[in-house]
Parts: C-alpha cells; structure tokens; sequence
C-alpha cells in the first residue's frame, strides 16, 4: 500500500511570515470586509473557458444566473421572473425580473441573455445538447426572450441553473467560447476589483450596491443573495500560514484546509470547521487519449487491475477516513450511482497482473509527463499516489511540479509534452457537476469538442442522448449503469474516491448557504 507523504512544509517560516501580517489595500475606515483563502489561485478569472473551481466561485459572486438550483436540485427563477411554454413544449418564452443592472449602470436586456447562452452552451455539457435542438432564440424586447427548439427539452430550467450559465453583457459574451475574456462586468451580487487583483497572491471583490436580491431565502444557487460585507478579499497562502492567519483572526475563512490540520483547527478557539457541500467531490486521474501512451485502450484498462482507491483516500484523508469513501463514475449520494462492475476498481487488487497487462499492451516506454500542482495539497497527494503507480507498473513517469494556474493553461494544449503539452494530472470534481450524465465532463466522448484528455467515443456519446431522451428514472438509471460499465471498458479517466473537504472559520461568522461551491451572500459576521 502506498503510504501518505506530507506536503506541508515545516512550517517555521511560514508562520513567522503569518506572524509579521498581511499586507492590506487601504480601505474605507468602517468597511466590512470578509477575509478569505481560497483553494488555488485565480489565474484564468473566465468561468466559461475553464471550469477551474476558483473561477467558479469567481463566477457567482459576479455574475448572475437566469435560474438557480435549490437544495433539494430544483431548478428555481433567478434573473428570469418565470417562463411561458407553448402547448407542443417547443416554444419557451423566458422574461427577465426587474431590478437587473449590469456594474456599469447599464439594464440587462434579453441580448445579453442569448448571447450568453451562446457562449457557455459552446462548451457545457447541457449547454451543447441545448443548442443542438435550437432552431432560434431571439429577443421579443429588452426584458423578453425566446428559446424555439426543435424538439422538447424539460430540462431546460436545470440546465441554465445547475450548471453555470453566468449572464454577460453582449459585448463580452460575443467573445469566442475558446478564448478568454478580459472585461469581469456582471450583474451578480459583487464587483470584481481588476485593478486589485494580482494573480498567485490576492484578488478583491466590493458588493455590488446595485444589485436588487430576490426576496426569498438562500437556498443552494437560489434564493435572495444578500451581502453583508463591502469587501471580500482572497489571499493566497499555504496552509501553513493559512492555519496560523486563521488562528490569529487574521483571516476570516479557509475554504479548504489540508487534512493533516483538521484535529488541530476543529480543537482551536474561536473556530468553527464544518462540511458546506452536501456532494463532496470525485477525484479524477485525468490522460491525454490524443498522445502516446495513453492513446492505447490497451494500456488504459492495464491499469485499472492496480489502481487502489484506498491509496488515494489515504493520501488525502489521512487519519480523517470518515470523510471519504469508494466511488465510481457517477458521485455517491446521486441516484446514478450503481456498483455496476465497481470491482474492477473495489476488488482484490492485483499490480502484478497489471504489470503484465502494461507489457501486453505494445507501450514503448514513452514518457509520461505527470503535472502536479504545488500549490493544492490535496492533488498534490494524489499525484504522487499516481507517480507511484505508474512507476510501479514499469511506465516512464515524469513526475512535473508547477503551481495550479499554470497546470489549468498547460492541460488546454494539444501538443506533445515535449512541445508544452501533458499526459497525466489529478483533479476533482465537484460532486453536482459528476451527478448525471449531462454535466459529466470527464464522462464525455466528444473528443475536442469535450473536457482535457478529449476521449472519443461515440457509443458513450449515444447513451448520453438517451439519457437527455428517457422518459423516467429507472430508464435513465439504466442507462447510467451501461455508461459506467463501458467507461471501465474505454476508460475516458480513472475515478479514485469520493471525499468531503470541511470548511474552517472564525466562530463569529455565520449565515453560510450550503452548496457546491463556497458562496459569500448570506455571511455575516455576528
């Protein structure tokens, strides 16, 4: 068994450097500012380009939705008042409530709305079965839209709600899905400071004094988003200065504290840790089925024999076992999730037959260059887990340290590593994203059209359709479990373990929304 190897450093500098304090923009005398260290670095601020969690959570603080998902998953108005649909389920006529107002001062109107839908639906998952059955959608006024599509589409509501289509104003939505865009104008609940923002060190937020809540509760993505902090500040720290600065009210919030720190931080005074996401996340060992080697089916079921996903929990949980558990394609806790051939991954593990799978597979020995992120504890864990692995079966692994931001650049290049591409990184996925077949990025088949490592295969790209297609649960369970039985016949990626990462904060904040992502409407500090 692979055993856990600490990333934290020892920690003397750090904590002096967290004892000196840290540097501050000058603010309004009074202002309420909520201090916050986020998982990773905002490198790439473009919540449409990547699907970087960071980004994301950049996403909903300045943007908005039309719809929201609630707790239970239900798809509830956000920026849209309601829709109309006509008799046959193929007109869909969405109006926008009062109140909106881009950052600027400007009124958001119904071309903004399809210009951004536009965009995010070039590269979501649900957005590209939208706009595949779109024959229209056009503006009826500035408040009015409608969606016309070729044939129904129920999930519609889900689809704008639980998965990330931010509203932007037309002149940013037009931007090209694939490239990023440099202007953060949104309607959402706060403003993006660029002038303050340095990427791998902080970034700034003010509340958006504009913007107009709904008058309902907070509920998941839904709900009325009431701010009350001016400022939101993000730090970027490791987690040895972030535990100290926490410790010291420094810092107000950790979204994502190491593991080998929770029995210190949950005995610490004046804190409160606690678990926020009701799904957890699924760990990912990603490849790139366009290069050598991993472009060998072969040597992609080669490995599964020896992959243990016990190693992977131990090296991020640690002692904190209770908070992880075995997972397959599908998130645990969804109704998609079945134990359909889960042994090929949960049974008796067996390197050596691996290892001679490896050699039957015609891999020459090209190298394997492993990214590994220096600056998120926990894939970084998991990349030396999979560097082992790897080495373990005779494969060439290049183990490559570089921090996130550069990680999340590097894995959009097609080119061989040789030439600035890659063959291998860890992730995780939030757990709402891998729930179902229609936002499971790493379960797609579309080749480039789909997320890093661009897998093709059109038999799994078919059960997706009928899945959008069935007329029940049952119907869509069963297909969900043909989808996970083929992805450990083609191996579009390598499910290692589902896990619950608990938040920490100071004790006199609260108000928390329970979500995918951690939300900063709803806090206060009392």
């Amino acid at each position: 068994m692979i055993k856990r190897r600490s990333v934290l450093s020892a920690g003397g500098a750090a904590l002096a450097a967290a004892a000196t304090g840290l540097a501050r923009p000058a603010v309004a005398q009074g202002a309420k500012v909520l201090r916050y260290v986020p998982q990773a670095n905002l490198a790439n601020p473009d919540p449409i380009w990547t699907t970087a969690t960071v980004a994301a959570l950049h996403g909903y603080m300045v943007w908005d939705t039309l719809y929201g998902i609630d707790e239970g998953l239900i798809p509830r108005p956000q920026m849209a008042a309601g829709h109309e649909i006509s008799a046959d389920g193929l007109t869909w006529r969405i109006a926008l409530r009062d109140g909106l107002m881009w950052h600027d001062g400007a009124p958001v109107r119904a071309v903004d709305c399809i210009a951004s839908i536009r965009r995010w639906g070039k590269r979501d998952g649900f957005g590209q079965r939208l706009l595949s059955q779109t024959a229209e959608m056009k503006a009826v006024d500035d408040k009015r839209f409608d969606i016309r599509l070729t044939k129904p589409f129920a999930l519609l509501p889900y689809a704008l709600g639980a998965t990330g289509c931010f509203i932007m104003p037309e002149r940013v939505a037009v931007t090209d899905a694939f490239t990023q865009i440099t202007e953060y104008v949104g309607s959402g609940p706060f403003r993006f400071l660029k002038d303050e923002w340095v990427s791998g060190a902080s970034a700034a937020w003010a509340k958006n004094e504009k913007y107009v809540p709904r008058q309902e509760a907070p509920s998941y993505w839904s709900g009325g988003k009431v701010v009350n902090f001016d400022r939101v500040e993000w730090n970027i720290m490791d987690p040895a200065t972030a535990s100290a600065a926490l410790q010291r009210g420094e810092v107000d919030w950790w979204e994502n504290p190491v593991f080998d720190l929770l029995p210190s931080l949950r005995t610490a005074p004046g804190l409160t840790v606690q678990v926020l996401d009701p799904l957890g996340a699924l760990g990912v060992v990603a490849v790139n089925h366009t290069q050598p080697p991993f472009d060998n089916p072969k040597l992609l079921r080669a490995l599964l024999p020896a992959i243990d996903q016990q190693d992977y929990l131990n090296a991020v949980l640690g002692e904190q076992q209770t908070l992880g558990r075995k997972a397959g394609v599908f998130i645990p806790g969804s109704p998609y999730a079945s134990d359909v051939d889960l042994e090929v991954l949960t049974g008796k593990r067996d390197v050596a037959l691996a290892r001679r799978l490896v050699a039957e597979s015609g891999t020459k020995g090209e190298p394997i260059l492993l990214m590994s992120p220096s600056d998120q504890p926990q894939l970084q864990q998991m990349a030396l887990v999979t560097d082992a692995l790897y080495k373990s079966l005779g494969l060439n692994s290049q183990y490559t340290s570089m921090d996130w931001g550069t990680l999340v650049t590097r894995r959009a290049n097609h080119e061989p590593s040789d030439k600035g591409g890659w063959n291998s990184f860890c992730t995780t996925w939030g757990g709402l994203s891998v729930s179902n077949p229609g936002s499971h990025f790493p379960l797609r088949g579309n080749g480039n059209g789909g997320w890093f490592g661009w897998p093709v295969d059109d038999r799994m790209e078919a059960l997706r359709e009928q899945w959008f297609e069935a007329p029940d649960l049952a119907s869509q369970k069963k297909i969900c479990e043909d989808m996970q039985r083929l992805a450990f016949q083609n191996v579009p990626f390598y499910p290692v373990g589902q896990w619950f990462t608990p938040t920490a904060h100071r004790s006199n904040l609260t108000g928390f929304v329970k979500a995918g992502l951690m939300l900063f409407w709803g806090v206060k500090r009392v």
